[in-house]
């Protein structure tokens, strides 16, 4: 509980109407959310106006109400303030709340298109290999100190952010590393909170659904690293072509890693098999037990991050070799008649590429690529024909199949990804709308030794059509459809 001078503290308010000394329970801006003795927070979102449920949310108890429009009746034993930007006054309200928590631990932010979770996940699993207590903020999951907390977006809104920090620091934690998303940033989710330090992976098609223009999408993460404290440091990968382009502004260290490039930290892939990777980092050779080219991206910016955080070379890589990452990444399993299957979170054209471009790279040649893929339903619909035709240069099969159609009809939405296979492509390519029935034929296409790639899911344990969540494990299915073929 907070005086609601202290939560308006640092933040610019146009007009205030009321007294600021009463006491608040909670920040709240879901008007369901409301209770006596709370601040209601009138947010203008893409799809809700806040403003339109004041009337109801001080019905309901609220004591205080922060809006960038005044309604045109105000009363006397409320308070009303006035800002420009509700969503940015939330982020600086939530963390005056809480008693700013991310300045009390070191908070890392790790952002781009593909790569954060495996990052994220692993600075956590490092760090608490060596000793640290620490939180995890990620798409798969929250943690605190090997707690886990369910995840329901990439980063969460402001005031639940603020208070998992918060509660991190209850539990004594040093670190916390994050994912940071570009609708987070876009939404003001990180505003109010002081980063230690982030990391930039690489950026290719996404979310246009969202930004509309990649142009709105690289802004989205670049205003990540603009307003970096000179005390953080920001690590970007110089071999992505944004990477120079996040430091431009940037008023933190700056620093960079790279395979191919000149960069403060360099590795070099001496290996790359199914069992692992043998990497040569800053002239020390270590084996790792995750796999790919995008791997040994992910792994040295770890390692990176972990020196420019004050840790030992050699413990960090001791630890780093032992550790194998996010579920539902480069997941691999061999069945009883030596088929080979691979469940990934791919679902952007530059995943599914990286992916299968590892397959490529390690397969002997003699062995078939069965690839299973779909595209999720009220997303951005302009990669669902360049994710079917990457499919199709990279593999021997395809299946074009549902992935989460939500709202959508799933057959169109395999009918959009037909739109990018050549008269080449179809040859190989079938459709079956039931994901079920789709890996139930990869597994029975496959022989000995060929290789079957689901992609688009990853760790997620459900499939979501009209709205309904039901329980689907793509790894559980391969399993189960190889077993029963052993029978």
């Amino acid at each position: 509980m907070r005086y609601l001078s202290e939560i308006l503290n640092g933040v610019p308010a146009t007009e205030l109407q009321g007294a600021d000394d009463m006491e608040i329970t909670s920040i709240v801006f879901d008007s369901r959310k409301v209770a006596p003795g709370c601040l209601f927070v009138a947010v203008k979102g893409t799809v809700v106006d806040g403003h339109e449920y004041i009337e109801q949310a001080i019905r309901d108890g609220a004591v205080a109400i922060i809006c960038e429009d005044l309604p045109g009746h105000t009363t006397g034993e409320v308070a009303f303030v006035m800002v420009a930007d509700s969503a940015v006054a939330l982020g600086q309200m939530a963390a005056n709340f809480y008693g700013h928590p991310s300045k009390k631990l070191k908070l890392v932010g790790v952002t781009g298109t593909n790569g954060k979770t495996t990052v994220a996940t692993l600075l956590y699993q490092l760090f608490r290999d060596l000793g640290y207590k620490c939180g995890l903020l990620s798409t798969v999951e929250n943690q605190i100190n090997g707690k886990v907390i369910p995840a329901t977006h990439t980063t969460p809104d402001q005031v639940v952010l603020n208070g998992l920090l918060n509660d991190m620091i209850d539990q004594g934690c040093d670190y916390c590393f994050m994912e940071v998303s570009s609708h987070a940033v876009a939404q003001h989710r990180i505003e109010g909170l002081e980063f230690s330090g982030a990391i930039f992976t690489n950026l290719t098609h996404d979310h246009l659904d969202y930004h509309k223009t990649f142009d709105n999408y690289l802004k989205a993460k670049k205003t990540f690293f603009d307003t970096l404290p000179k005390t953080a440091f920001a690590l970007t990968n110089i071999d992505d072509k944004n990477g120079n382009i996040m430091l431009q502004n940037t008023k933190a260290s700056k620093k960079s890693y790279a395979l191919k490039s000149l960069a403060d930290f360099k590795a070099k892939i001496l290996e790359n098999q199914f069992g692992g990777l043998l990497l040569q980092i800053d002239n020390e050779e270590v084996w790792f037990k995750m796999v790919g080219s995008f791997n040994a991206y992910n792994l040295l910016a770890v390692y990176g991050a972990a020196i420019l955080l004050g840790q030992d070379k050699t413990k960090v890589l001791t630890s780093l070799s032992k550790l194998t990452g996010a579920e539902g990444r480069f997941d691999y399993l061999i069945s009883p008649n030596k088929v080979i299957a691979i469940v990934d979170y791919a679902h952007t054209p530059d995943a599914v590429q990286n992916v299968l471009s590892t397959i490529h790279d390690i397969r002997k040649g003699t062995e078939k690529v069965i690839t299973v893929i779909g595209c999720g339903g009220d997303r951005d619909k302009t990669k669902r024909p360049i994710m079917a035709k990457v499919a199709c240069q990279w593999s021997d099969k395809v299946i074009l199949t549902s992935d989460n159609p939500r709202s959508e009809n799933p057959a169109q939405i395999i009918k959009d990804m037909e739109v990018g296979v050549d008269a080449e492509g179809k040859k190989k390519t079938i459709s079956i709308t039931d994901r079920h029935e789709a890996i139930k034929t990869a597994c029975h296409l496959a022989s000995p030794g060929d290789i079957v790639l689901v992609a688009g899911k990853g760790h997620e344990k459900y499939q979501e059509i009209n709205g309904v969540r039901n329980h689907f494990d793509d790894k559980e299915e391969l399993l189960n459809n190889f077993n029963q073929l052993a029978q």
